[in-house]
């Protein structure tokens, strides 16, 4: 079979099948389940690359792993939060003009990445220390974030959101340093806040 089936992958298999479950329920109506298909994502993202780093893998393996990580992304972050706030704008044309800038901007953030990971990998050893512009795996974060806020000030999401992600698209692009958080260190604070966010939304929108 074409491809590579070993466990550096696998939790970037199942993200991408929670991002497509998400999208799924967006399409029946049920954001609180997209909401939590997002950050369960999010967690897959937090453990694949930690976990791809405990094998020696070949030329062809690291650079497979590159390019299978951005497409999940590209589903779970860039298509099921565009097609998320679509929703919560009750599919207006505003609403798609938004969305599809939204994911236009993750995919072209992708392949940049994928583009400059692989030079990186090519002169340099370990994993990478400094991300440029806002990685897209944030919106695990950032959009259930800004969905529960305005539910709690109770401000109009359909107002609130695409405002939202235009800035976060924006920001995708923008060449600003982010220094990558030490994930042994963050991980159970990471896992707690989605975790407690995920609670909190469930009793709010529920």
């Amino acid at each position: 079979m074409l491809g590579f089936y070993n466990y550096t992958v696998i939790l970037t298999y199942i993200g991408m099948i929670s991002g497509f479950t998400g999208i799924v329920f967006v399409i029946k109506g049920n954001i609180l389940y997209a909401l939590i298909c997002l950050m369960v994502a999010g967690i897959c993202d937090m453990f694949d690359g930690k976990i791809a780093a405990t094998r020696k893998r070949t030329k062809a393996e690291k650079q497979f792993g590159v390019e299978i990580d951005s497409l999940s992304d590209l589903i779970c972050f860039g298509v099921l939060p565009g097609a998320l706030i679509f929703s919560i704008c009750h599919s207006s044309n505003l609403g798609m003009v938004i969305s599809s800038f939204y994911v236009l901007c993750a995919l072209i953030r992708l392949a940049w990445f994928n583009v400059d990971e692989l030079q990186r990998q090519e002169n340099e050893e370990g994993r990478r220390n400094v991300y440029l512009g806002l990685p897209v795996t944030t919106t695990a974060f950032l959009i259930p974030s800004f969905i529960l806020a305005g539910k709690m000030i109770h401000i109009r999401l359909e107002i609130l959101m695409p405002i939202v992600l235009v800035l976060i698209a924006i920001a995708f692009l923008t060449p600003f340093k982010i220094k990558k958080p030490n994930i042994t260190r963050n991980i159970v604070i990471l896992i707690g806040i989605l975790f407690i966010l995920g609670l909190v939304l469930c009793k709010v929108i529920l």
